[in-house]
């Protein structure tokens, strides 16, 4: 007659082989011969997780607690926590990990990740500090507490952690650019833009223009800061809307570099860029065949502080105002919209939430700034995110002027007529930077690296002034601190 053993082992057998269906049989054979094995509950346990029924895991693998408590069954059980975000559930366990199994590298480090995930990143921080104590080698131990020192805003501790992350892994490009990206928030630009080099975004603009471009764009021809005084150069897009217009600024540096400037923006910035005096000598507007367009080297736009070796503070210099828009159209739009004597304010609360939701804005949070007097707001949401603006307009003469932006010209041309733009962190906020006009910046918890560690000023638009979220997801201390900087205006 067979063992319990011998009956786990052929469970275990079948289990191992993917036979599900025969492996819960031997188990739950073993287990009406032993109803106590905490073994035979946790093996239920892992077969359900590998059967997506969290729920029934779960429960066999708190059974398996239950009889015999060890760190292989709470990792089993931390698993299928984070499997539905049952952070919280994890945190309970937190007295129990720290009394039984203070040296269990796993279980502290899914305290620490659970913390994370709950966006208590002091907490956070602390345990994965506590977690590289007991395995100093865990490079995703290193990488997860460099970025909530990014989140924090401890910019110098993220730089030590993401190099003991390259020390660790020295040809992982992801951290290569996590480094970069960290030491340019610290404003460290000569050691972070090299490192920049290996953003995704690069590699992306390279092989969409190799494949528009095969005789022309070969990796062979892209500009490595050579001399090119008597070359053709092709500077393309990368990145979002905003990315664009921030880097176009060292587009005249270029210019002095090269015989000839061709520029291919995304087709909405077209016009915008077709009358800004940025030195360029020609606009790629769509695909142009390869026979009718001609160069001698390309390069991604983002690219270019690096290979035009600007250091440091010196990435922040352009003209102010380096940016035109149309006078007719400025005109146009002033008769048409903003004839009136009240201070007029632009306002926009979300671009592209495909890759960032935390700049998302709700536009109630909006409604004390509206009640100020002798002010005219203008609504500039476009496309994603319009629909919210039914939300405010009941009790609130809001001019809608988004629908008629189809591109950054036009918005350019309507920026011009206001006194103030109050928007998050999108591509609205860095065309009113370019063009001069005050903005209020209002940035998420999470901001990006551009902004730096210190948002009392920023460094690349002079007209702009940054407000930052003091806790996750809650604007209402944000729009307190600008209706504060408006009254101050107004009055």
């Amino acid at each position: 007659m067979p063992t319990v053993r011998d009956i786990i082992n052929i469970g275990f057998s079948n289990h191992q082989e993917g036979n599900f269906e025969s492996a819960e049989t031997a188990y739950l054979e073993a287990l009406e011969l032993d109803c106590e094995n905490a073994e035979i509950c946790n093996l239920m346990g892992v077969l359900k997780l590998q059967q997506n029924d969290i729920d029934s895991a779960i429960d066999w693998i708190e059974k398996a607690i239950n009889r015999k408590p060890c760190e292989y069954f709470y990792e089993t059980l931390f698993q299928a926590y984070t499997r539905i975000k049952q952070f919280e559930k994890i945190i309970e366990c937190k007295n129990i990990i720290l009394k039984e199994y203070p040296k269990s590298f796993a279980l502290i480090f899914q305290l620490a990740f659970a913390y994370k995930n709950l966006k208590q990143n002091a907490l956070a921080i602390k345990f994965y500090d506590k977690a590289l104590k007991i395995n100093p080698s865990s490079y995703q131990a290193w990488f997860n507490i460099g970025h909530l020192y990014n989140i924090e805003n401890q910019g110098k501790n993220a730089v030590s952690a993401y190099k003991i992350c390259k020390k660790l892994k020295p040809n992982n490009q992801e951290i290569q650019y996590f480094l970069g990206t960290t030491q340019m928030r610290t404003k460290d630009y000569t050691n972070g833009l090299k490192l920049f080099e290996n953003r995704i975004s690069k590699e992306t603009a390279i092989a969409t223009q190799n494949k528009s471009y095969p005789n022309l764009a070969s990796y062979d021809r892209l500009w490595k800061g050579e001399n090119i005084k008597n070359k053709t150069i092709l500077v393309y897009y990368e990145g979002g809307y905003g990315d664009t217009i921030m880097f176009a600024r060292y587009l005249p540096l270029l210019k002095k570099k090269c015989k000839k400037l061709i520029f291919y923006p995304q087709k909405a910035l077209v016009p915008l860029f077709a009358h800004s005096k940025l030195g360029i000598d020609e606009i790629v507007d769509g695909f142009i065949p390869e026979q009718n367009l001609n160069f001698d080297v390309h390069i991604p736009i983002m690219s270019l502080p690096y290979l035009l070796g600007i250091k440091n503070n010196a990435i922040f210099e352009s003209p102010e105002g380096y940016l035109n828009a149309d006078k007719e159209l400025t005109d146009d739009y002033k008769n048409r919209f903003f004839d009136n004597k009240k201070f007029k304010i632009g306002i926009k609360w979300q671009g592209n939430t495909s890759s960032d939701k935390d700049r998302v804005i709700t536009v109630e949070s909006f409604l004390p700034l509206l009640e100020l007097e002798n002010t005219q707001f203008y609504s500039f949401q476009t496309y994603e995110g319009k629909s919210e603006l039914s939300k405010i307009t009941s009790k609130h003469n809001i001019i809608d002027i988004g629908s008629d932006l189809t591109n950054f010209d036009k918005t350019a041309s309507a920026l011009m007529n206001l006194d103030l733009v109050i928007c998050n962190d999108t591509s609205l906020a860095h065309l009113a930077g370019s063009l001069g006009i005050p903005c209020f910046v209002l940035l998420p918890y999470e901001s990006n690296w551009r902004w730096h560690d210190d948002i009392t000023k920023c460094d690349w638009y002079n007209s702009i002034k940054l407000y930052r979220q003091e806790t996750f997801g809650d604007w209402t201390n944000t729009i307190e601190e600008v209706l504060k900087s408006l009254k101050t205006i107004l009055h």
